[in-house]
C-alpha cells in the first residue's frame, strides 16, 4: 500500500467513525485497533498496540497534568477563587468598563492557579454577571470579557493544554511554560486596552457608578492576604522551573501543595472538599488519557506506514514557501476550532505539523505557542465554542447563545491579532524561555 493511501485511510476511517457521534477517544482506539491489524501483522500487532497504550501514558512528561488539574480543583472547590475576585475589586479605582476590566484581572490571576478556562468562567460567571447587568452593562461589556478571560488560562501558566501540546509535540514543556507567559499577559493588555477604549467612545456600554471608598488598609490587607499569596504560587510553579531548580511535575507538586496551604490558611481545606477535587482530576484525567493512548498509537501506526515522513519529504521539496506552510497550518487549526475541543485538535494535528515545522526549520517552542494561541481561539468560534456554551450555562437570566458568540467577536479579533504579533516577533515566545538556559 502506497503512503498516501495509507494515510488516507487511516484519517478516512478516523472522521467516519468522529461522525456517528462516538467520543474521539474511541474513534482513536477503533483507528488504531484496524490500523495494527492491517499494518502491524494482525494478532501480533493487537499485541503490540497493547504495549503502546501502556507506553503512551507511562510517560513522565504527562505527570504535570493531573496536578495542574488539581491544583484548579482545589482552588475551585475551596472558594479561594471567589476571594481572589473580591480582592481585585478593592484594589481597582473608578476606572471605564471597571466590571469589565475586573473580569480581565481576575481572569489572570485565577489562571496562574486553575489552568483551565472553563473553571474560571464558572467563578466570574456567578460573581460578576449579576452585578454587571444591576450595572446596565451592555453584553459586549459583561459576556464577552468573561468568556475571553477565561481562555487566559490556556495562556498563563500553569496551562494543562500547554503541557499536552509539549508533550504530544515533544517539544520541552518547561521551555514552553515560559513561552506562554508573555504572549498571555499581552493577550489580556490587549483586551483591557479594547475595553477602555470602548468605554471612552461608547460610555452606555458600562456606565460609571459610584464606588464605595476602601481605606488604605483594608486594600493593603486583600493584596497581603488575597493577591501576594498567588505571587507565592505562582513563584513555586514557575520560578522553580525557571531557575531549574525542578522539572515541570516537580512544580506541579509543588503548586498543588501550596494551593492546599491557601485553602487551609483560609479555613477552607476539608475532607468533603479534598475529595470532590479529587474525584473531579480523576475524571479529566482518564478522559484526557484516553485521547492520549489512542493519538499517540495513531501516530505511531503512520509513522511506520511512513506516511509522516513522506508527508514531510513531499512538503520540504515542493516548490512552496515554508512561510505559506505555517499559514496553512494555522488555517486548519482555525478551521478545526470551530467544530472541536482543543485536546482532540492537538491529538490530531500535532503528530504531523510538528515534525513538519521542525522540518522546515522553525522554532518549536514559537510554533507551540502560535498553535495555543490559535487553538485557544476555538473556545470563543461559532458554532461550538465550549467557553461560549460555558459562559451561556452560568449565566444568570435568558441569555441567548448568539449574544453570547456576539459579545466574545471583538476578543477573538484581539486573539487574530496577537497569533500576527507572534507570528512577526518570534522572540515574544522564545526570549523567556532562552534565559533559562535550557
Amino acid at each position: 500500500m502506497e503512503w498516501f493511501e495509507s494515510l488516507a485511510l487511516m484519517f478516512g476511517c478516523l472522521i467516519a467513525i468522529m461522525l456517528t457521534g462516538m467520543p474521539i477517544s474511541f474513534a482513536f482506539m477503533f483507528t488504531c485497533i484496524m490500523g495494527a491489524t492491517l499494518f502491524w501483522g494482525g494478532a501480533a500487532g493487537l499485541d503490540q498496540l497493547a504495549m503502546s497504550f501502556y507506553s503512551a501514558v507511562a510517560n513522565y512528561t504527562f505527570l504535570p497534568i493531573p496536578l495542574f488539574v488539581l491544583m484548579g480543583d482545589v482552588i475551585f472547590a475551596s472558594g479561594v477563587g471567589m476571594q481572589i475576585v473580591g480582592a481585585v475589586d478593592k484594589l481597582l479605582g473608578k476606572l471605564p468598563g471597571r466590571l469589565s476590566l475586573l473580569s480581565i484581572g481576575s481572569g489572570v490571576l485565577l489562571g496562574t492557579m486553575i489552568g483551565i478556562s472553563g473553571g474560571s468562567i464558572g467563578i466570574l460567571g456567578r460573581t460578576l454577571v449579576p452585578e454587571m447587568l444591576q450595572r446596565d452593562y451592555k453584553p459586549p461589556m459583561v459576556y464577552g470579557p468573561i468568556v475571553c478571560s477565561g481562555t487566559l488560562a490556556i495562556l498563563i501558566p500553569p496551562s494543562a493544554l500547554a503541557v499536552f501540546i509539549g508533550a504530544i509535540g515533544q517539544v520541552s514543556v518547561g521551555n514552553l511554560l515560559m513561552a506562554i507567559i508573555i504572549p498571555g499577559l499581552l493577550l489580556a493588555a490587549l483586551f483591557s486596552a479594547y475595553i477602555v477604549i470602548r468605554c471612552k467612545i461608547n460610555p452606555s456600554l458600562a456606565p460609571m457608578y459610584d464606588i464605595a471608598r476602601v481605606p488604605l488598609a483594608e486594600r493593603v490587607r486583600a493584596f497581603v492576604f488575597y493577591i501576594l499569596p498567588i505571587v507565592i504560587v505562582i513563584l513555586a510553579v514557575i520560578g522553580s522551573v525557571f531557575l531549574g531548580v525542578a522539572t515541570p511535575s516537580e512544580a506541579a507538586a509543588l503548586g498543588v501543595v501550596a494551593c492546599l496551604i491557601l485553602a487551609a490558611l483560609y479555613r477552607k481545606l476539608s475532607w468533603r472538599m479534598l475529595f470532590r477535587s479529587g474525584m473531579n482530576t480523576v475524571r479529566v484525567t482518564v478522559m484526557v488519557f484516553f485521547i492520549v493512548v489512542g493519538s499517540i498509537s495513531f501516530s505511531r501506526i503512520l509513522a511506520t506506514t511512513g506516511a509522516i515522513n513522506e508527508l514531510i519529504n513531499l512538503t520540504t521539496t515542493a516548490d512552496i514557501s515554508p512561510l505559506w506552510v505555517i499559514v496553512f497550518t494555522q488555517v486548519v487549526l482555525l478551521f478545526l476550532g470551530m467544530f472541536m475541543d482543543p485536546a482532540s485538535i492537538v491529538m490530531i494535528t500535532a503528530p504531523i505539523f510538528f515534525p513538519l515545522a521542525k522540518a522546515l526549520g522553525y522554532d518549536l517552542i514559537w510554533f507551540a505557542v502560535l498553535s495555543l494561541v490559535n487553538i485557544q481561539l476555538g473556545l470563543i468560534s461559532p458554532p461550538f465554542g465550549l467557553d461560549v456554551y460555558t459562559m451561556k450555562a452560568v449565566a444568570p437570566g435568558n441569555v441567548s447563545l448568539g449574544t453570547v458568540f456576539r459579545s466574545s467577536m471583538p476578543y477573538w479579533s484581539l486573539g487574530i491579532l496577537l497569533m500576527l504579533l507572534v507570528a512577526a516577533f518570534p522572540a515574544l515566545a522564545t526570549w523567556l524561555p532562552s534565559l533559562t538556559g535550557k
